[in-house]
């Protein structure tokens, strides 16, 4: 079992004379006895973190380009979340939606002013917003297009979820296993692939229409980093305004600013009709949002409901969040850095052509292809970066992204860069490439 061995002189982020933030060695043994073993955990314990670095509990540091998974949208230990969290409790951290909540209606008025949706939902993560998403489409179909068996078109690869429902969207087969019965009214597609679009869309309307929405994300993530097709998805809007196919984009992990707009759509030259939010939208406190157009709307009290969606920590939180990307200019900063994450990236992948066949994304969300060909895998560059003090992510077997905090520095980019260049030149010495 791994011990982290505590030691202060290999540090940099903490004085050798300090103790403070430092505590002893974790030993996970009870974790693991106690916690189910539904993930494969890196042997690290982190406790604490600041900006774009987090600690462990032996007090070493790592520049962060995981954000809890494009979620820290502010990054660690924020002033204006500290600020704000520390108020709210205060004052009322919670009450049931049978109430007005002033915090939620302000999120909501700033979201709806800052996007193409007219009404916003709240729920508590990104596959809640998504389910809500599903039953809005199914409701609508019914009552709106008189499907009695509604259909909603996903693409291969794509990723909504752990729900039963949302793990029957997602478009591979490795989350679903062991899990059927599924829930059906669900149909795949390839992504980016508008004639297989037309194609199913063709043949599952033949007679009487049975498709009532397509879901979507604008950019792959866990699918690999992929972003959406401009032409794809000019063509797809128009297929569904002739239609009347609803067209739902899931932005729970590029929405709020990380692809450099606050949205993944406006990336596209589109509008959704429905689209979701989740975790970049508190920064790390868990909330989730699905927005909608007024002439979707058909919920009604009792459709849905969420015991802690929208509440007032929730929201106050995700409202400054929303004021603090505002106020300080950061999409500018995610265009910034992201050119220059991308440009760092692509010097190393043209130094290993016979590893890194790609380097793609938008914003502050970008991936790195490994060759096929090659025995490497994106997790063993996670674990060469964590050895040098980076902490990184895959997007499937292949593929590492990098999904900073926003407000990631230029010194820091260039850092992270370095450590990406070193840990692929130990790994290309060892598979002799």
């Amino acid at each position: 079992m791994f011990v982290t061995k505590p030691t202060l002189v290999e540090n940099p982020g903490i004085p050798a004379e300090s103790t403070e933030g430092v505590s002893t060695a974790y030993n996970p043994k009870d974790f693991d006895t106690n916690v189910m073993g539904t993930y494969n955990r890196f042997p690290i314990a982190l406790e604490r973190g600041k900006g774009c670095r987090v600690w462990d509990t032996a007090g070493r540091d790592y520049l962060d380009f995981v954000a809890g998974i494009a979620t820290c949208t502010l990054g660690h230990a924020h002033p204006a979340l500290i600020e704000t969290v520390t108020q709210q409790i205060k004052t009322l951290h919670h009450v049931s939606n049978l109430y007005y909540i002033p915090p939620q209606g302000e999120l909501a008025q700033w979201m709806v002013e800052h996007s193409c949706a007219d009404r916003v939902f709240f729920c508590n993560s990104g596959a809640e917003a998504n389910e809500g998403a599903i039953k809005l489409a199914r409701k609508y179909a019914h009552t709106v297009l008189e499907i009695e068996k509604p259909v909603i078109l996903t693409a291969n690869d794509s990723f909504h979820g752990r729900t039963l429902a949302t793990i029957t969207a997602t478009g591979q087969p490795k989350y679903q296993k062991n899990f059927d019965p599924l829930v059906p009214g669900f149909y795949y597609v390839p992504y980016n692939d508008i004639g297989a679009m037309e194609d199913a869309i063709g043949e599952l309307d033949e007679g009487d229409q049975r498709v009532a929405a397509v879901m979507l994300e604008p950019l792959q993530g866990e699918g690999g980093v992929r972003p959406g097709e401009l032409e794809y998805f000019l063509r797809l809007r128009k297929i569904c305004d002739e239609t009347g196919i609803l067209l739902i984009l899931d932005e729970v992990q590029v929405g709020m600013g990380r692809t450099g707009k606050y949205w993944g759509y406006e990336n596209l030259g589109i509008e959704p009709d429905i689209f979701t939010s989740a975790k970049g939208l508190a920064g790390g406190v868990p909330i989730g949002a699905m927005l909608c157009k007024q002439f979707c709307n058909v919920f009604q009290p009792g459709d849905h409901a969420s015991t802690f969606g929208g509440n007032p920590l929730a929201c106050a939180t995700a409202l400054t969040v929303a004021q603090t990307l505002e106020r300080d200019d950061i999409l500018h900063n995610v265009q910034k850095r992201g050119e220059q994450l991308r440009t760092r990236l692509r010097a190393i992948a043209m130094n290993y052509p016979n590893l890194i066949t790609e380097v793609r994304g938008w914003g502050l969300i970008n991936g790195m292809e490994l060759n096929a060909d090659v025995e490497l895998t994106a997790v063993d560059v996670v674990k060469a970066a964590m050895e040098q003090g980076l902490l990184l992510v895959p997007a499937g077997a292949k593929v590492v992204r990098f999904v900073p905090p926003l407000i990631v520095s230029a010194e820091e980019v260039d850092a992270a860069a370095k450590i990406v260049e070193e840990s692929i030149a130990k790994l290309a010495a060892a598979v002799g490439k």
